[in-house]
């Protein structure tokens, strides 16, 4: 006679983990149907939980949308940070930071993708990760031109962000265009320029 064990009991799974698991199953399902076509059911079976338990945890689809995008206003705050705080002068600053930007844009190319699509649901939230880029950058030009009021670093920062924001679309259009190169065009015309503005008020 075959003695059957008994299946232990189930791990509970950390709140931390089971949302980072919602999340990921999220944006691979939004990034095969698209936010509209995506649905609560299959999110919960990507996860291999229950309907009900997503709404606990989020609250709705766009909910859920808006957390993904906030993990990645997260994530792309720390890689451009880790770069920029290896570099030690304001250029390898500006060209890490900038680097570190398209390199995390192509590793999550297609949750960033989705992101830009979904205008009127995430304007808000995309705009925040603009004004974290804007306020960081103003940082680190802060370093290269003291003497400059905060006005003008914001202005520059909006220039720089805004460039690479369209670079970034660009190469979303030619992926013949490497980060590097990307870095490159933008430091060519941003660093040549700033290197003439030393000493202005």
């Amino acid at each position: 006679m075959t003695t059957q064990t008994a299946p232990g009991p189930r791990r509970r799974v950390p709140r931390a983990e089971r949302e980072r698991q919602i999340v990921d199953a999220a944006v691979a399902v939004f990034g095969e149907r698209g936010y509209a076509g995506a649905s609560m059911d299959a999110v919960a079976e990507r996860v291999g939980v229950t309907k009900p338990v997503l709404y606990t945890h989020f609250g709705s689809k766009e909910g859920l949308l808006l957390a993904a995008i906030a993990r990645a206003r997260a994530e792309l705050l720390e890689a451009v940070a880790e770069a920029a705080t290896a570099a030690d002068n304001p250029e390898s600053m500006l060209r890490g930071g900038t680097l570190a930007f398209f390199v995390y844009l192509d590793r999550r190319a297609p949750a960033w993708q989705l992101f830009c699509s979904e205008a009127g649901v995430a304007d808000d939230a995309l705009e925040e990760i603009r004004a974290q880029q804007t306020d960081f950058i103003a940082g680190l030009l802060a370093a290269q031109v003291p003497e400059a009021d905060p006005a003008r670093l914001t202005g520059w920062a909006q220039v720089i962000v805004g460039a690479a924001e369209r670079l970034a679309v660009w190469r979303g259009q030619d992926e013949r265009i490497t980060a590097e190169q990307a870095t490159d065009y933008l430091m060519e015309v941003v660093w040549t320029g700033l290197a003439g503005l030393r000493g202005r008020p």
